[in-house]
């Protein structure tokens, strides 16, 4: 194969020549890679920025968090989040536990007897998180199994104000009142102790255990990566269903590619910031500092596009600035020794003629350079496995969650089907163990 920088000189565009230097030097640099951590990211989220009006004020109640685990491991630990806060967070309590149930229906706020462990950090019990950081708590001995529901439970002895969440999680946290950390349940609770269930992550961001010579997958996207529109409570979003077939795979078993994180944003967008931070200005946080991340899985763009074309802007350079933006996020993946795996961006018109003619133009031609583009280490064809053979600017009938842009649960796990696992188990030059 001919090598990245000569391929990326034979390419053609303005931007895509102007980036070739950046992305070479980094491909060469070899820096060291988080993914030779023993410690592996089961699960994770991205965090954006809250409103005053709609954040929960939580001082003097207990939020319980459940996460869906990709990996298993020995230990355990945590990740939380004060990053659009703008005083300091302090935590009276934390603790962690395996969700008694799993089924949709049932009571996600209780936690298998004998599981739960107290969280320290330093080891303190409580802990005050500075505005804008992020921190990672001490281990704990908690034996995680692969695809199962982990219930984390913060309490809130001061103000604290839910500024930084993950919103439209398709997973139900539950806050009660006092210091219910230990609790068997919610529902167990006293009757003049309520509970108030949210669609939302709040401070939470990753939790990671102990499972040497793992690694993991980070899916970097907007709302189809997000799961809009699947199974309230299911895990049925696209990186969910890849999470079960890498552990059912006896190949990406072998090659220990099994934890899989989620930091899709619904609305998100690659060059600007609008629902959360741009991915271009996010990457750091919720890509390369995640542990033990080998690959990334790109699938970005339709936003920008889609933004163009509602705020009625030109088009103009916008298809070569994605592409830059695209390949500026792979340079710094590739930085940090992860390779990187592109995916088309999936049909978003229901109108013969379509309503955005020439944002459908836009998203054609990124797909064929995302198909062709060297800098990546791979593809996956989400367009093709989507679309409507009929009407290739619709999603398949079958697929269609009813606003024609997200998929149904059938379409997420069509998505999570097509792509290759292969692209997983290759012996990358350079990417070695």
């Amino acid at each position: 194969m001919m090598p990245l920088c000569a391929r990326l000189r034979r390419l053609p565009s303005l931007a895509l020549a102007a980036c070739a230097a950046l992305v070479c030097a980094a491909a060469n640099g070899q820096q060291a890679s988080a993914w030779t951590s023993p410690w592996i990211a089961t699960w994770g989220t991205a965090m954006v920025q809250g409103s005053q009006a709609n954040a929960p004020e939580l001082a003097g109640q207990t939020l319980r968090l459940t996460a869906h685990s990709s990996v298993g491991g020995s230990q355990v630990r945590i990740w939380l989040s004060n990053r659009f806060g703008v005083t300091p967070l302090r935590i009276g309590a934390a603790h962690i536990a395996m969700s008694a149930e799993s089924s949709p229906a049932a009571d996600l706020t209780s936690i298998v007897p004998g599981s739960d462990r107290v969280i320290t950090f330093a080891g303190s019990a409580n802990v005050i998180i500075p505005p804008g950081a992020t921190i990672v708590s001490d281990p704990a001995a908690l034996d995680v199994p692969p695809l199962a529901n982990v219930a984390v439970s913060l309490y809130f002895p001061e103000s604290a104000q839910g500024m930084t969440l993950h919103s439209s999680a398709r997973q139900s946290s539950y806050i009660t009142t006092g210091n219910a950390v230990s609790a068997s349940s919610f529902t167990s609770l006293a009757p003049n102790r309520e509970f108030w269930t949210r669609d939302s992550w709040y401070f939470l961001t990753g939790i990671d255990v102990y499972a040497p010579g793992a690694s993991a997958i980070v899916a970097m996207g907007d709302s189809i990566t997000d799961g809009n529109h699947s199974t309230l409570n299911a895990n049925h979003r696209w990186p969910d269903y890849l999470a079960s077939r890498l552990a059912a795979n006896q190949a990406t078993r072998k090659a220990g590619i099994l934890g899989m994180v989620n930091t899709g944003i619904s609305g998100n967008r690659v060059l600007l910031d609008g629902d959360g931070p741009s991915a271009l200005s996010r990457i750091d946080w919720d890509v390369l500092d995640r542990s033990g991340a080998r690959f990334l899985i790109l699938f970005h763009g339709i936003n920008d596009i889609e933004a163009t074309t509602r705020n009625r802007q030109p088009y103009s350079d916008l298809l070569d600035r994605l592409e830059w933006g695209l390949m500026q996020i792979a340079a710094q993946a590739h930085q940090h020794g992860m390779r990187v795996i592109a995916a088309t961006q999936m049909p978003d018109c229901h109108s013969d003629p379509c309503t955005w003619p020439e944002g459908e133009k836009v998203r054609t031609a990124l797909n064929e350079w995302i198909r062709h583009a060297p800098v990546f280490d791979g593809v996956i064809d989400f367009d093709a496995a989507t679309r409507d053979p009929a009407q290739p600017m619709e999603l398949r009938a079958e697929y269609n969650s009813g606003d024609y842009v997200h998929p149904n649960d059938a379409g997420y796990k069509a998505m999570a089907d097509t792509i290759d696992l292969t692209l997983f188990t290759r012996d990358y030059a350079g990417l070695k163990k």
